[in-house]
């Protein structure tokens, strides 16, 4: 199995990551943060899409190619949750949250189908 991230449970960062929407989970390379109060396999296992993504781009591009979709969509609707919801990594996340295996079959950069 590939590296996943590791988990760490707390509601003070999510409480602190919530500036725009409430956050549940975030994922900030190598930790996947979770509010306890919400974790799930599911919302794990999104979060893990994003340690595979952010290992694809180097961290670093991911983080800039995150921002640059969110605040692309941000001005075009002026709608913070729905340009967080166009961001192509959180779509492929999204997608493929409920599929249990996913991680071990995924395709190298499939968030790029989302562009």
């Amino acid at each position: 199995m590939k590296f996943s991230g590791w988990v760490i449970r707390s509601k003070f960062i999510t409480w602190i990551a919530s500036v725009f929407f409430p956050v549940a989970a975030i994922t900030l390379f190598p930790f996947v943060i979770v509010n306890p109060e919400f974790e799930d396999e599911v919302l794990v296992r999104h979060e893990r899409i994003h340690i595979a993504q952010q290992m694809e781009l180097l961290v670093v591009g991911f983080y800039l190619l995150y921002l640059w979709d969110w605040f692309k969509h941000l001005i075009l609707t002026g709608r913070p949750y729905e340009a967080y919801r166009t961001i192509r990594f959180e779509q492929e996340a999204y997608d493929n949250q409920e599929a249990v295996g996913y991680l071990d079959n995924r395709q190298a950069f499939a968030w790029r189908k989302y562009t």
